[in-house]
């Protein structure tokens, strides 16, 4: 069973320290990026994934300000961790998480298409592409 953890300086390097394979490095932004954007935009809300003491992954949420809608800007799982159901089960923990929140009704992400695994898994949970383009993220949107 998965865990979500804050990160704090004694996990810090461990987090930035994990990757993704060469094919997928231009579908995700550095961990490091993230924590640092987390810290100009104190709405994101950055996490380690841990299968008991071993970081497996990493995630940051939040409501948006532009939209005042939640937004899964990040989901990584690490090479060496990859294949092995973390995707999944990050994905459904931190959808539980989100579903607390009965104000709203909507969690948005981006995705890059070429990102066949990434689209499979959002897919699964419900996830649908509705037309927008950021950047060179296609949006995806989960109604619930």
């Amino acid at each position: 069973m998965i865990e979500f953890r804050e990160i704090t300086k004694e996990n810090f390097w461990e987090c930035v320290e994990l990757s993704v394979s060469k094919e997928q490095a231009d579908f995700v932004t550095s961990n490091a990026i993230s924590i640092a954007q987390s810290k100009v935009q104190p709405e994101c809300i950055p996490l380690a994934v841990y299968d008991n003491d071993v970081m497996v992954g990493f995630l940051m949420y939040c409501i948006d300000e532009d939209d005042g809608e939640y937004w899964i800007y990040r989901m990584m799982v690490d090479e060496k961790y990859q294949s092995k159901g973390y995707g999944e089960q990050m994905l459904e923990k931190l959808l539980g998480l989100i579903k607390q929140d009965r104000t709203r009704n909507k969690i948005f992400l981006g995705v890059h298409k070429e990102s066949i695994n990434a689209v499979k898994l959002y897919k699964r949970f419900g996830f649908y592409f509705n037309g927008q383009v950021i950047g060179s993220e296609h949006i995806m949107r989960l109604d619930y």
